[in-house]
């Protein structure tokens, strides 16, 4: 079994506590990724979102309305197109809840359903979807976290039964880059190495590479999960080595390309 560092990932099924020191206490001098609540995804087992979330918030104060974007929504595009979308809208979820952006949170929940429907997983999320909406209205924050969540782990199980495992992989590919964009930003903006920290994510950066490389031709072929495909591998020298404020930098871009070319493609 493999433990790993990560900035994100996106099936998760239940949101635990942990308690960290309020800011401005003292902090350790090391963050130990480990140590959060956190999942198995396969072989790998990562810390959930909002944890991730919780260290940058107790590591500073991020502007967290700076890192929303506005991702073009088209539930008439390609399977693998949106399936990478889906993953990378409930990204977008999480930062939106940082951000206390009641309306963008909302519009999130449709656009889950939207994009859910496109591949065939609506009756999965419906019920979750508009709970994010209520929750939003009454400010429930960590109530939308945990639905946010479980969303994508009902997405993922009900792709593994529509023998589907290749877009449930997808849709999690497509959270991660969201998300590791955002978190590359953030740490960008105001660097140090326990921030940096945060994107200790070799294995599963390989794991994400395996699974692109043992797709079937006709996936592996698609333009779209090329170009992911050769991304990762830009990026992977920059995440086996220590990780500078030059190397966040370029990390940052490599995914904001890719998050960019998924929009695009819709």
């Amino acid at each position: 079994m493999i433990k790993i560092n990560l900035p994100w990932i996106i099936f998760s099924a239940t949101i635990l506590s942990i308690s960290f020191p309020a800011f401005g206490d003292n902090l350790p001098t090391r963050i130990d990724l480990s140590k959060l609540p956190a999942m198995q995804l396969d072989d790998v087992v990562v810390p959930l979102p909002s944890e991730v979330f919780n260290v940058l918030d107790k590591l500073g104060t991020p502007n967290w309305k700076d890192e929303l974007r506005t991702p073009g929504i088209n539930n008439h595009g390609a399977r693998v197109q949106i399936a990478l979308l889906l993953g990378s809208v409930v990204a977008e979820g999480f930062v939106a809840v940082e951000a206390s952006d009641k309306e963008r949170v909302k519009q999130v929940g449709r656009d889950v359903l939207e994009l859910s429907r496109a591949i065939g997983v609506e009756k999965t999320v419906l019920s979750r979807t508009n709970l994010i909406v209520t929750k939003a209205d009454s400010h429930d924050w960590i109530g939308i976290r945990g639905e946010l969540d479980g969303a994508l782990a009902d997405v993922k199980n009900a792709m593994m039964e529509l023998k589907d495992a290749q877009l449930a992989h997808l849709v999690s590919l497509g959270g991660w880059l969201r998300g590791t964009e955002v978190v590359t930003s953030v740490v960008h903006k105001n660097y140090s190495p326990d921030r940096a920290d945060l994107l200790n994510q070799s294995g599963l950066l390989k794991y994400f590479q395996e699974r692109l490389a043992t797709m079937p031709p006709r996936l592996r072929g698609n333009q779209l999960v090329n170009k992911i495909q050769k991304g990762l591998d830009e990026i992977s020298p920059l995440i086996h080595q220590k990780i500078t404020p030059t190397s966040v930098e370029r990390i940052n871009e490599v995914t904001g390309q890719l998050v960019k070319a998924i929009n695009s493609s819709a």
